[in-house]
C-alpha cells in the first residue's frame, strides 16, 4: 500500500480520494482547528498534524516511521493568492507576495525536499497558470527541476472526470527523472453538445438533477438570511442555469436591472438540472449562488454531493464552517481518479482502472 504525507489538508478532499483508492495516509496537515477535527472524526490518516505547516518538520516523519522518503506527498497550497477575484482586488498582494499565504508555495517545496517523495501531486486554482502569476509557476517548474523530478501539468474540469461540477482545477504531476513521465487519466465526460458536434464516445456530463435526490430538511430562512438577500423577489423569475444577466438589456429583458457584466458571474446564480453545477464557492452568501432551482439555499448534503463527497461523510463545525471546509476542498473522486491512475502507473502492476463509475454515478445506484 503505497503511503503519502499531506499538507494543507483541509476537510480532505485530496485525502479520501487517495485512501478510497487504495493509499495510506501517514501525516494529514493543516492549520484550521475545525478542518483537522472533520479529519480526525473520518480516521482517514494515521495522524493529523494541526499547525503552521512552517513550523512542521518533516524529516523527522521520516525518522519516527523509519523512512527514507514517502511515496507521495499530496497537497495545493491555499487558493486566494491566485483566484480571479483577486485580480480585481487592487488592495491585495497577489501570488508569493500575498501577506497571509504568499510563504505557502515555498513550504511546499520545502516538504518536497525533505520528504523526498516518489511523486507529488500538486493542485490550485485553474488562475495559478495566469500569466500574472508566471513567477510562481516559474518557482514551481524550477523548483522540481532542482529537487529531480519531471512535471506533467495542465487546466482539468472536473466534470470530465464524472463530477457534478464544471470545477477546473490546474494539477500538476511531479515524478522522478528516473521513472516514466505521468501521463493524465483519459477524461471519460464531456458537455452533451461537444459529444454530439465531435461524436465522441464518451459519457454526457453528470448533472444536478442526476444526484441531488430530496434531502429531509431544509436551510431555515428569516427576514436577515434569504435566499438573494434583498434581491430574492428576482430568484424565482431567473430560469434554471441562468443569473443576473438574464435582467440586462443584452438578454432582452424589458425593463433592464442589472448592466452587462456588472457583478460577479455568480449573482443571483441558478442551478439547472440538466447540467453539472458551477464551481460551489467556499463562502457562504446570501446573493452568490449557485442557488437551488427550487429557489433556495443550496444544503450541506447536496454541495457534499456535488464535490463528490460520501453521504456519511462527517463534517465539523457550524453550517458556514462546514460549507468552507466542502468548497475549499479537491472532489474526492477527482482525487481517486488521479490516485487510481498514479498507483496502476508506479505501485502496481497489472492493475486497471477501465470501467470505474464516477462517484456522482455511484449515488444514483
Amino acid at each position: 500500500m503505497p503511503n503519502i504525507v499531506s499538507v494543507y489538508s483541509g476537510c480532505g478532499g485530496l485525502d479520501l480520494g487517495f485512501h478510497q483508492a487504495g493509499y495510506e495516509t501517514i501525516l494529514a496537515t493543516d492549520n484550521w482547528k475545525i478542518a483537522c477535527e472533520t479529519l480526525e472524526a473520518n480516521m482517514i490518516a494515521d495522524e493529523v498534524k494541526c499547525a503552521d505547516i512552517r513550523e512542521i518538520d518533516f524529516k523527522s516523519i521520516l525518522i519516527k516511521r523509519g523512512l527514507k522518503n514517502v511515496d507521495c506527498l499530496i497537497g495545493g497550497p491555499p487558493c486566494p493568492p491566485y483566484s480571479q477575484t483577486r485580480h480585481y482586488l487592487i488592495d491585495k498582494k497577489k501570488g508569493v507576495e500575498d501577506e497571509k499565504y504568499g510563504f505557502t508555495l515555498k513550504e511546499y517545496f520545502r516538504a518536497v525536499e525533505e520528504l523526498n517523495p516518489t511523486i507529488f501531486f500538486f493542485e490550485n486554482v485553474d488562475g495559478f497558470l495566469h500569466k500574472l502569476h508566471l513567477y510562481e509557476f516559474e518557482y514551481l517548474r524550477d523548483q522540481a527541476e532542482s529537487l529531480g523530478y519531471n512535471i506533467t501539468y495542465k487546466v482539468v474540469n472536473a466534470a470530465n472526470y464524472g463530477v457534478a461540477q464544471t470545477r477546473k482545477r490546474f494539477i500538476c504531476v511531479g515524478v522522478k527523472k528516473e521513472l516514466p513521465a505521468f501521463v493524465f487519466p483519459t477524461e471519460t465526460h464531456a458537455d452533451p453538445a461537444v459529444i454530439k458536434k465531435l461524436s465522441l464516445l464518451t459519457k454526457p456530463w453528470v448533472t444536478c438533477g442526476d444526484i441531488l435526490n430530496e434531502i429531509d430538511y431544509d436551510l431555515p430562512e428569516d427576514a436577515n438570511q434569504s435566499a438573494g438577500s434583498k434581491d430574492k423577489h428576482l430568484l424565482p423569475l431567473i430560469p434554471p442555469g441562468e443569473n443576473y444577466l438574464f435582467f440586462t438589456e443584452k438578454r432582452g429583458y424589458p425593463n433592464p436591472l442589472f448592466k452587462w457584466k456588472s457583478r460577479y458571474w455568480t449573482f443571483l446564480l441558478k442551478l439547472s438540472q440538466n447540467r453539472p453545477s458551477w464551481t460551489i464557492q467556499a463562502s457562504f452568501s446570501n446573493n452568490q449562488g449557485p442557488f437551488h432551482w427550487k429557489n433556495r439555499f443550496l444544503r450541506i448534503a447536496e454541495i457534499k454531493r456535488i464535490q463528490s463527497f460520501d453521504d456519511k461523510y462527517n463534517l465539523k463545525g457550524s453550517f458556514q464552517e462546514q460549507w468552507r471546509q466542502v468548497g475549499n476542498a479537491v472532489p474526492p473522486y477527482l482525487a481517486f481518479v488521479f490516485a487510481s491512475k498514479i498507483k496502476m502507473t508506479y505501485f502496481t502492476k497489472n492493475n486497471s482502472t477501465k470501467n470505474i463509475k464516477s462517484k456522482s454515478e455511484l449515488l444514483l445506484l
